[in-house]
């Protein structure tokens, strides 16, 4: 049985900052830290320059504008974290500041946090009487900065490569990618893109070789053999002009030929661009299919979902730093006490217009119809009312159910009854047919209940039973959209 008088450990164990950290060794305080990526540190010189340079590749320029711009075109929102007055003042406050400062702007701007692995981002504070307010967050570069082995932010100058320490409550650092709470610097983008580039490039530039060799014959000059140096010279001049002139002029004694390519193609070096290029746009937003030509919209809309998922994780991360950071200094400031508002982006899933499309019709199979202004928002466009009625069946009408005691005709389970009685109702005529016979022919009560016990079996029930499930199907659609409409209201 465990001892429950043992009372909880509330102190760091595993710290990377008292030097027993097998990964790092033993951290010096005054010491910078060094990256854990290897690839900055060892290709990079753990300079991000290297992550910069980068950017210059044109689908890494366009992907990663594609996540970025995924997340600033989400609308933001703030919620108050409780419901006292001056909680909801305090989520006022910072919407209002929010909205003076571009937020899109900024947050556009810190999200290069994902690519390099940290931003950093100035905040540049003023007063409002007596109010602490947010006059501007200035991003600034990310490579200016660096840790310490307290895992404090440093700021490197020219005057100290050691960087200058910098007061607390001045700068909001957003980190991004690493695996573990003991790396400051994150893991970004650049170390998953980099490989893929360098042999992008260099495939490029064998391509262009290629092309150059394969498109155009390489020029040959033949001379006889006691030759003078110079007429050599002259002969090897006349070569490389017909790379360019349309005419040259050469001793009868020497030959000029062009050595025509024995092979053709493009020796995979398409295929490597390609597959580099496929590789870049999986590492940055997760899929190849929006960011190529030839896709068609449904694979788009599929893949589109998986994406999703990273924009949602670059929103929620970026934001929930921001809220545990900024947000905080504020409130602190100037609402003491005040319940810590929420900054979030709203990333909606796209909607399966399809699904939509069908449960619309069972809905209206039963009585219901969705709203005008609900329709154009889902589907876009406008639309008119044709004022058509609600069942399936053109002209048809609801039965009343105004003679039910206590009952509102308008009442959902109403409506769903009396329209399964509707198109039951040739059904159950049929039947209650074959049973008005069956009373004429029986002499007797038991011979009767003999004749309707044997006859169940030859009763029509397939058709009904379609139409009892179509019917619970729609109950259910019926349910699922209450509880929508109850949740949106």
């Amino acid at each position: 049985m465990a001892d429950t008088k043992v009372k909880p450990d509330f102190d760091q164990i595993a710290t990377t900052l008292d030097g027993r950290d097998i990964t790092r060794g033993y951290v010096w305080p005054q010491i910078l830290l060094m990256p854990q990526d290897l690839v900055l540190t060892i290709r990079g010189g753990n300079d991000l320059r290297a992550y910069e340079d980068l950017l210059r590749d044109d689908q890494v320029a366009a992907t990663f504008q594609q996540r970025r711009l995924a997340v600033t075109s989400a609308e933001w929102t703030v919620d108050a974290g409780g419901k006292r007055a001056i909680d909801k003042a305090a989520a006022d406050f910072i919407k209002q500041q929010l909205n003076g400062i571009e937020w899109d702007r900024i947050t556009e701007k810190m999200l290069y946090g994902t690519f390099y692995g940290y931003s950093v981002g100035e905040c540049l504070y003023a007063r409002d009487g007596a109010q602490v307010v947010l006059d501007d967050i200035r991003v600034r570069k990310s490579r200016r900065f660096r840790f310490d082995g307290e895992l404090r932010m440093r700021m490197l100058t020219y005057d100290n490569l050691m960087g200058e320490l910098l007061p607390d409550r001045k700068f909001w650092i957003y980190q991004s990618g690493a695996d573990n709470d003991d790396e400051p610097y994150g893991l970004g983008l650049g170390h998953y893109v980099y490989w893929p580039v360098l042999f992008k490039r260099n495939g490029m530039r064998f391509w262009l070789i290629f092309l150059e060799k394969f498109g155009m014959p390489t020029g040959v000059g033949k001379y006889p053999s006691g030759t003078t140096a110079e007429d050599q010279n002259n002969l090897l001049a006349a070569v490389q002009a017909i790379q360019t002139d349309s005419g040259v002029i050469i001793p009868a004694s020497m030959q000029l030929e062009l050595l025509e390519a024995a092979r053709s193609g493009t020796g995979d070096y398409d295929k490597l661009h390609s597959r580099m290029n496929e590789a870049i746009s999986k590492a940055i937003v997760g899929q190849t299919m929006t960011a190529d030509h030839g896709s068609s919209r449904s694979q788009a809309q599929i893949h589109m979902v998986v994406r999703q998922d990273l924009v949602k994780s670059d929103a929620d991360t970026l934001c929930a730093s921001f809220n545990n950071q900024v947000v905080r200094w504020l409130c602190d400031w100037n609402f003491p006490g005040a319940a810590y508002p929420r900054v979030y982006r709203r990333i909606e899933e796209p909607v399966d217009l399809g699904a939509m499309a069908a449960t619309d019709k069972d809905l209206a199979s039963i009585g219901f119809r969705r709203k005008l202004e609900d329709v154009q928002e889902t589907f876009g466009g406008q639309f008119d009312d044709l004022g058509m009625p609600a069942q399936g069946q053109p002209g048809a009408s609801i039965p009343s159910t105004a003679f039910a005691e206590g009952a509102d005709p308008r009442d959902p389970v109403d409506l769903s009854t009396a329209t399964l009685a509707q198109f039951a109702q040739p059904e159950i005529g049929r039947w209650m047919a074959k049973i008005e016979a069956m009373i004429s022919q029986a002499e007797s009560l038991e011979q009767l209940e003999d004749m309707l016990v044997n006859s169940f079996a030859e009763l029509p029930s397939n058709k009904l039973g379609y139409l009892m499930g179509r019917a619970m199907a729609a109950a259910e659609a019926a349910g699922r959209f209450d509880v929508q409409q109850t949740a949106n209201d």
